[in-house]
């Protein structure tokens, strides 16, 4: 027997069956970090970066709450899931990386993370193709689930 769930008794493709499942409320946040030239950060001013495309962060805002309501089309076995609500908040750090932050809602019986997970991406692909006419040189460092509450198990990563 198998131990992934995307997995039928014969090893074979299948979306998971929550329909005897409770729904409870869940949460999820995910963060992707982009790292930028100085060519590129040197025009983060006010807040946000202004391209010849318009704002680059507002634009990744609307892409990565867009995103995340697509998800169910995109990733092949997940549920589709009609979100309670989907946050995308970006900010530079103290190693002026580009952060983003996708947290995702819903009171259903299957999770959120891949929701928050593909918001998260959208925003970080988003910011390069807005920022790419300056330097090719961006790099999309990771992605990672940050939390989830609801379900069967939580989880908080501590970094």
């Amino acid at each position: 027997m198998n131990n992934f769930t995307h997995l039928d008794e014969k090893d074979q493709p299948s979306m998971v069956d929550v329909g005897e499942k409770v729904s409870t409320l869940r949460i999820a946040t995910a963060r992707s970090i982009v790292v930028m030239p100085d060519v590129v950060m040197d025009k983060f001013v006010d807040g946000d970066i202004q391209s010849k495309k318009g704002s680059v962060f507002q634009t990744a805002i609307i892409a990565g709450i867009m995103a995340a309501k697509k998800t169910g089309d995109l990733i092949p076995l997940c549920h589709p899931l009609g979100l309670d609500n989907c946050k995308v908040n970006i900010h530079v750090n103290e190693q002026r990386e580009v952060v983003i932050d996708c947290t995702a809602s819903i009171t259903a019986k299957t999770g959120i993370e891949m929701e928050a997970l593909v918001g998260a991406s959208i925003a970080a692909l988003t910011i390069y193709d807005m920022c790419k006419a300056l330097s090719h040189d961006i790099v999309i460092k990771e992605t990672k689930l940050m939390e989830k509450t609801g379900g069967k198990s939580d989880f908080k990563r501590t970094q």
